[in-house]
């Protein structure tokens, strides 16, 4: 998997710098007003978890007549599992100032916001740096802003709020923020990888970028691979890949696997002996009713139990909650705890029905998506380790119990 696009280039010792950066990619073209159409024609799709096409939200952001119009780079990355976004921004800080300034061409911004997670202090430090070393022109329109820690803080509309008020939460929709964003602006919020790969587009063209991926997939992704691997890292691989090579690519499996967390929290988990054949495409695993997310793939070992980590999931996700809606304030802090009595061994059957009966009857009515990404956790949990969560229940037995007995 050598030769790819993002991470090419020198080690990962540190941020390369401006000049390092312009001799091995050169400068970026003058054509900007076109780029939407070369993004289209790329195919390429969001890195922060929607996997939306950039094309169609830039141009719904350029449809807008309101006035100037705002870039915010969002590098909050608040999902645990994940790493992607903060080393590219280490190591490749150029690639995203470069995708953000074709944005703000291309869109005519005059302002930029660099919405980095506060406690990813070594990526503020690699990107406060980069921007140093540009043009008066970059620096004088870039603002950096640190997100405050947390899950939420990097749902755009809770970047959104706290640029405007200070506060990272999310806000009801409508209108979103392409409509009325920062200062009352339309504003283009894009995640990290999401800008690096526009400005080597922009650079290489929509056909180079294609033909990066593998059976009909376009490009190249991002992953953060964890869990009982031989290597926990970050990789860059061809879209269209499947996990199995991902997986084969880092050292393969360090213990049997039982199930794979793809997507990260707000993704899912799948039995190993189905996950492996799956494909790095966020369209074929939708299709399956899977998610890429935020690029995260933690292998989960046959000897760890999986009503145990789903509840410290739950538990973590009703923690970081806005609680700013019943569903998050009651539904999931309860859903959550439903499922620490049965990881502790202290539930019944009853605790369970009203777990499925919550997560079906609160999607889709939360302030924000935060509910709906833990019901879809939970719901994949119930699937997978339904035999787990039986032994639990039945016998108040975790499965590994008997396993180690026969040991």
């Amino acid at each position: 998997m050598s030769g790819i696009s993002l991470l090419a280039g020198p080690d990962r010792n540190g941020p390369e710098r401006f000049s390092d950066h312009m001799a091995r990619l050169g400068p970026l073209p003058p054509d900007a007003p076109s780029l939407i159409d070369v993004l289209d024609r790329s195919g390429l799709r969001g890195c922060g978890g929607a996997a939306f096409p950039v094309a169609a939200k830039w141009r719904a952001v350029a449809a807008q007549h309101s006035g100037e119009r705002v870039i915010v780079v969002n590098g909050a990355e608040g999902e645990p599992l994940s790493r992607k976004d903060r080393l590219l921004m280490q190591v490749r800080p150029h690639l995203v100032l470069d995708g953000a300034m074709l944005a703000a061409e291309t869109l005519r911004a005059e302002r930029v916001f660099l919405y980095l997670g506060a406690e990813h202090t070594g990526a503020v430090r690699a990107m406060t740096g980069a921007l140093q070393e540009r043009s008066e022109t970059d620096r004088r329109r870039t603002r950096l802003v640190t997100a405050p820690v947390g899950y939420v803080s990097g749902e755009e509309s809770a970047a959104v709020h706290f640029i405007n008020d200070g506060v990272a939460l999310p806000t009801t929709t409508p209108p979103r923020p392409y409509q009325r964003g920062v200062g009352g602006r339309p504003t283009l919020i894009q995640n990290v990888e999401t800008l690096a790969h526009v400005a080597m587009i922009a650079r290489f063209g929509a056909d180079w970028f294609r033909q990066l991926g593998r059976s009909g997939s376009t490009g190249t992704a991002l992953l953060t691979v964890s869990g009982a691997v031989a290597a926990q890292t970050v990789i860059e691989v061809p879209q269209g890949v499947t996990l199995a090579e991902v997986v084969d690519a880092v050292g393969g499996t360090s213990a049997r696997a039982s199930a794979v967390l793809l997507g990260g929290y707000f993704g899912g988990w799948i039995a190993a002996e189905q996950a492996w054949d799956l494909h790095v495409d966020a369209a074929s695993l939708k299709t399956g009713g899977h998610t890429l997310g935020c690029g995260v793939l933690a292998v989960l070992a046959a000897s760890r139990c999986g009503v145990i980590e789903s509840s410290r999931i739950l538990t973590y996700l009703g923690d970081q909650s806005a609680r700013q809606c019943g569903p998050c304030v009651f539904g999931l802090r309860a859903i959550a705890d439903a499922v620490h009595s049965v990881a502790a061994r202290r539930a019944d059957a009853n605790d369970i029905a009203r777990v499925r009966r919550w997560a079906g009857v609160l999607g889709g009515r939360g302030a924000c998506h935060h509910p709906d990404g833990a019901f879809g956790l939970l719901h994949s949990a119930l699937r997978v380790f339904a035999a787990e969560f039986s032994a639990h229940l039945e016998r108040g037995r975790c499965t590994l119990d008997a396993r180690a007995a026969a040991a």
